[in-house]
C-alpha cells in the first residue's frame, strides 16, 4: 500500500500568518497538494480542513505539524484526537518543534510512555495558556468598565417626535406599530423607551 504524507495548519484568526508553518511542513518534505490550513480558533475540533483531512488519512499515513497547539487548545480534545489517528486510523504523528512527539521512533513500550506523558503535559499547557488568555480578556473588560469604559453599541438617540407620539399613543389614538413608524424605529425599541420613560416617572431624557 502506498502511504502519504500529510501536514495539518492552524492559525486563530483571518489576521494571522500561516507561513511559518507552511515552511516547516515543506522542509518536511509535505506535499503542498496535502497540506490542509484552518483559520479558525483551536477551543475545539469542529473545523472543515481537518474534518476533511481525516476523511483522507489511512493506516500508515504520515501527519505533520509544527506544534502541539496548532491541533488545538483543549487539553481532553487533543487526546482524544491523538488517539483517533494514533490507534483507530493507524497514522504517525510528528510535532515537528518536539522531537519526542514523534510516533515513528520508540514504539516499544518505553517509547510510548513517554510519548504519551509529553503529550499529555503539553496539551495541559496549551489548554492553560488559552484559560489564561481569556481571563486576562475579562480582567482587562473589568477594568475598563471599572474606568468608565462603555461597551457595545451606543443607545440609539429619541426621534424629536417621541414624546408627543408617546403621549397619543398612551392615550390609544394611535397603535404600537403606528407610533413606532412615526419615529422610525422598531416597534420594541419605541416600546422598551417607552417602558423606561414610566419606570422613570415619566422623565423622557437620556434614553
Amino acid at each position: 500500500m502506498d502511504h502519504k504524507t500529510y501536514g495539518y495548519v492552524r492559525v486563530s484568526s483571518t489576521d494571522q500568518n500561516e507561513d511559518r508553518q507552511l515552511m516547516a511542513l515543506r522542509a518536511a518534505q509535505v506535499p503542498t497538494a496535502n497540506i490542509f490550513v484552518d483559520k479558525l480558533s483551536g477551543k475545539d475540533f469542529n473545523r472543515p480542513q481537518y474534518k476533511r483531512m481525516l476523511r483522507k488519512l489511512r493506516p500508515g499515513d504520515m501527519l505533520f505539524i509544527l506544534s502541539i497547539d496548532r491541533l488545538g487548545r483543549n487539553y481532553e480534545e487533543i487526546q482524544n484526537q491523538w488517539r483517533l489517528m494514533t490507534k483507530e486510523i493507524g497514522v504517525d504523528i510528528c510535532v515537528l518543534d518536539m522531537p519526542l512527539l514523534d510516533t515513528r521512533n520508540g514504539k516499544d513500550l518505553l517509547g510510548t510512555f513517554i510519548a504519551d506523558l509529553v503529550l499529555q503535559i503539553l496539551s495541559f499547557v496549551a489548554q492553560s495558556e488559552r484559560e489564561s488568555i481569556r481571563l486576562r480578556q475579562r480582567e482587562g473588560i473589568d477594568a475598563a468598565r471599572a474606568r468608565g469604559v462603555k461597551f457595545g453599541r451606543p443607545p440609539r438617540e429619541v426621534a424629536e417626535n417621541f414624546h408627543s407620539v408617546y403621549v397619543r399613543w398612551k392615550e390609544k389614538k394611535i397603535t404600537l406599530r403606528q407610533a413606532a413608524e412615526e419615529c422610525g424605529m422598531p416597534m420594541g425599541t419605541f416600546y422598551g423607551k417607552a417602558r423606561k420613560i414610566e419606570r422613570d416617572g415619566g422623565v423622557i431624557f437620556d434614553l
